[in-house]
């Protein structure tokens, strides 16, 4: 983790111009990092406390830092700086996954968006009412690398299609659900450059163009209708159009509550990539919720260390770094034991032969 956040270090201080700042940006960015992987910082009076023992300033360069100059820092320092740390760490992941499959679905992002409870007192993080609101973290998830590679933060209300709008890059393959459909954003999507894999409605009109054969490797995976569109959406829509896309729909092999069988009716624009993949990307869609678990519960970003947007940013991109970290460190997805031996490790009661051990006992069963 050495030099990591060097980058960080004079963000903020021209506007220290009697040259007495104590907290620096990298020294708060490595204080959250250490937050993350000690179990016992609970609170932002926690992380306070552990900046007056000797050794918590050597490891991050703080000297004893104030709760005053802590909550501060949440709204003087630039989120985004955090950012572009998680965007460059992203691009050092290796796959996880191997293999046709994996070729074929190469740069498949999954995205999605997710809740962070704030308090009543954060008036920006609109949601439900004045008593319920939330900070939506907007999430890019690399499936193949297993990591994330991109997030965006929004109050509770704040519109996933227009978040991915703005972020999209071209090469990707996303996959999401029907809250991101929209015929015109599907163009915009192509129109960047990039792909899509994206669920509509079951009744969803178009217009026909060409039907496929379904081979039986498409047949086994619940393929039931293939089919090549001109137009999305009934003859009264405008036509956002500019070149076919397909209609896959997917029978999940599962009933809904009225015993009726539920069926995936998906879009893309990959008129070459076998339908049986194309449910497969689908499928793999779900990998951003459970690194959303992974985020919450066990590297326990439910609770929030400061109350203005940037600052939540700000602890969102550390943690999200600090996830990756350990995905590089280790060569694959974090698990809970490792990220426990790795709270051993920086607690102390475990030594770094021992950790080291570890992972590469992780290693060699992947092998």
């Amino acid at each position: 983790m050495d030099g990591l956040l060097d980058s960080l270090h004079d963000n903020a201080t021209e506007r220290d111009r009697s040259g007495n700042r104590k907290l620096f940006y990298d020294q708060y960015g490595s204080l959250l990092l250490l937050y993350f992987f000690s179990p016992a910082l609970t609170s932002l009076r926690a992380l306070q406390q552990a900046t007056e023992l000797a050794k918590v300033q050597k490891v991050t360069g703080a000297s004893r830092a104030s709760l005053g100059s802590l909550s501060e820092a949440s709204s003087v320092f630039d989120a985004e700086l955090l950012r572009e740390i998680l965007q460059e760490l992203a691009t050092q992941a290796k796959p996880i996954l191997s293999g046709k499959e994996a070729e074929a679905l190469d740069n498949l992002t999954a995205v999605d968006g997710s809740f962070l409870p704030a308090l009543p007192k954060m008036l920006w993080a609109l949601w439900q009412d004045d008593d319920h609101r939330a900070a939506k973290m907007h999430l890019h998830f690399d499936v193949i690398k297993g990591v994330p590679i991109d997030a965006t933060l929004t109050e509770g209300t704040g519109s996933e299609r227009e978040q991915l709008r703005i972020a999209l890059q071209s090469g990707r393959l996303y996959v999401m659900d029907r809250g991101y459909a929209g015929y015109e954003f599907f163009q915009q999507i192509i129109d960047a450059k990039a792909s899509f894999i994206g669920r509509v409605q079951n009744n969803a009109a178009y217009r026909v163009i060409e039907q496929r054969e379904i081979p039986p490797e498409a047949a086994a995976a619940g393929i039931i209708e293939d089919v090549v569109v001109d137009k999305l959406g009934s003859e009264k829509h405008k036509n956002y159009l500019k070149q076919p896309v397909r209609i896959i729909k997917v029978d999940t092999g599962e009933l809904n509550e009225e015993g009726n069988p539920i069926i995936l009716v998906l879009a893309t624009d990959r008129l070459n990539l076998p339908a049986e993949l194309i449910a497969l990307g689908y499928k793999y869609r779900w990998s951003v919720e459970i690194f959303f678990r992974w985020f919450k519960c066990i590297l326990g970003c439910r609770h929030l260390l400061a109350n203005s947007g940037n600052g939540v940013a700000i602890q969102m991109y550390a943690a999200l770094i600090a996830s990756l970290l350990i995905s590089l460190w280790i060569g694959r997805k974090p698990t809970k034991r490792t990220f426990e031996m790795l709270c051993h490790y920086f607690t102390g009661w475990a030594t770094e032969d021992e950790l080291l051990a570890h992972i590469e006992k992780l290693k060699k069963r992947d092998e």
